[in-house]
């Protein structure tokens, strides 16, 4: 099959591009800067330059492809500048998603996020739960909006599958989570909060659903393709646990939430470090990020590797970057 594939040059679409590629499937990745996707090339994948945020740089790429995985994504919790999320998140996708409906693509999968219900306060919705307050972060703002997007354009017919996966991690993972764990390997990370918890599913356990759901996903619907859950506190004990270290101190919520009032005061004078600005905090004070992945698991036989599994793996690969 011939894919048309955004943001391989990303942590998650860059595997996806590796498991297509060992499958025998033609790739063609759209990136903004091809000095950066040397990697893509390597391994066969067919470069082009080009923005989802300019739709005729992609109309030529994606003609005649088989389907289309648009895993490209605004995600910079914490910085100062949020201007381009809009039209990175929501923009972007109406692009590809108008795209795919003119060319006629026979199916796509679009990667959305679990971020798009917010705060679940410790419960796991499904893909039948909708979050209507306010949104902790731009990120999530603007996935929740690119989610009803990429909804509307499956009610109209286009043969799309939107998949929601949770925190991502794995070697050379590029989010703040991932930071945070190598700042921990080097001793760096004194303290977490209490009270914080995720889906943890590994990136290669995440790109293979991502397959799964171009193979057999139903169209027009959702899957929820987060791991398992577990607190961060849970998650830093295991990752002690490997190297032989304390965990971190683990700080109260309420700590965290007067630390985000401070922040927000002081950024408007200094820029803070993203892990420090006011919006992580607020993400890091006692918020969840869960939900129910069962659907995915009877449909798609998405199955997630344990955190204990998964987490070592990760560590043990991050110690070898750091000799």
């Amino acid at each position: 099959m011939k894919y048309f594939l955004t943001g391989a040059t990303g942590f998650l679409g860059g595997v996806l591009a590796r498991l297509l590629c060992e499958r025998g499937h033609e790739v063609v990745a759209l990136v903004r800067s091809p000095q950066k996707a040397t990697a893509l090339t390597a391994m066969g994948v067919t470069v082009v330059t080009g923005d989802i945020t300019e739709m005729e740089s992609m109309r030529g790429p994606m003609r005649r492809c088989d389907g289309v995985f648009h895993a490209a994504a605004w995600y910079k919790v914490g910085a100062r500048d949020r201007s381009i999320a809009w039209n990175i998140n929501v923009q972007g996708t109406r692009n590809i998603l108008e795209l795919m409906k003119e060319l006629r693509i026979p199916k796509g999968v679009y990667t959305s996020t679990i971020a798009v219900n917010s705060n679940t306060h410790g419960a796991m919705p499904d893909e039948s739960f909708r979050f209507t307050g306010t949104h902790i972060s731009e990120y999530d703002r603007t996935k929740a909006a690119a989610h009803d997007v990429a909804k509307q354009f499956m009610n109209d017919g286009l043969p799309l599958v939107t998949v929601m996966p949770g925190l991502i991690y794995g070697p050379e993972g590029t989010s703040m989570s991932d930071d945070a764990l190598r700042l921990f390997l080097r001793g760096k990370l004194p303290a977490i909060p209490k009270g914080a918890a995720f889906c943890w599913a590994h990136v290669d356990d995440t790109a293979e659903a991502h397959i799964r759901a171009m193979e057999s996903g139903q169209t027009g619907g959702s899957y929820i393709i987060a791991g398992p859950p577990h607190p961060l506190t849970e998650a830093y004990t295991l990752a002690a646990s490997f190297i032989g270290k304390r965990p971190p101190l683990f700080l109260p919520p309420a700590m965290l939430r007067l630390s985000s009032v401070a922040a927000s005061v002081i950024e408007t004078v200094i820029p803070l470090p993203a892990m420090y600005s006011s919006e992580s905090l607020r993400i890091q004070a006692g918020v969840t990020y869960l939900a129910d992945s069962s659907k995915a698991r009877r449909e798609l036989g998405f199955s997630p590797r344990p955190l204990a599994v998964g987490l070592e793996q990760t560590i043990r690969y991050e110690l070898t970057q750091l000799h």
